[in-house]
């Protein structure tokens, strides 16, 4: 492939991933008012493991799981974003993403393109440190925002304590320290407000 060719599918690819800045999420950021794109979500989860890799239960390659953060929810510039507790729109998510990620990083020079498709697998297998590491910035970062927002979209979508922990059921095998922080300072002290439905 000429460097002109490489180029032109590399710009290709830049540009169409700008579309996942339109991508909303149901989280609110911290001034409980607007709710955060896709593209916030992954640049604010990249930097929590570059500040936060030292509470991994395991040592990461850091480049690795931020490179894992920064490409996974690319998919969703096609698939949509899931709500984290949408129990119907869940039942399609993987065949929606797997169509996406085929489409999406196959605009990419080939080398590239295996290279990321092979990284948004590890991230959805959950099975290699630096996958579970990133599953669990993926499951702190909202409960941090929600948290911040005085629980405003817990609220509105009537979320149950029960479904916040079945979501986190593997956000301590990324790091115990990490989720040990977060029930004792995003989930509890809501569940006591009432914003979280304890049952």
């Amino acid at each position: 492939m000429e460097q002109s060719e490489r180029l032109t599918k590399q710009f290709d690819f830049i540009r169409e991933i700008d579309k996942e800045k339109f991508v909303g999420r149901q989280t609110y950021l911290s001034d409980g008012i607007r709710k955060e794109n896709d593209a916030e979500h992954a640049w604010h989860m990249a930097i929590m493991t570059i500040l936060l890799s030292e509470y991994a239960n395991e040592e990461i390659d850091v480049l690795k799981t931020v490179t894992m953060l920064l490409i996974h929810d690319i998919v969703e510039i096609d698939a949509g974003d899931t709500y984290a507790y949408d129990e119907e729109a869940k039942k399609t998510q993987k065949d929606r993403e797997e169509k996406a990620a085929e489409r999406i990083y196959g605009i990419l020079p080939e080398d590239q393109a295996e290279k990321l498709m092979a990284l948004w697998q590890e991230f959805e297998s959950c099975k290699t440190k630096e996958s579970r590491f990133a599953r669990a910035m993926d499951n702190l970062q909202p409960l941090m925002l929600n948290a911040a927002a005085d629980g405003r979209a817990w609220e509105e979508h009537k979320v149950r304590l029960t479904q916040i922990m079945d979501r986190n059921q593997r956000t301590c095998k990324g790091s115990e320290v990490l989720w040990e922080y977060a029930l004792a300072n995003f989930i509890r002290p809501n569940v006591q407000k009432g914003r979280i439905i304890s049952e």
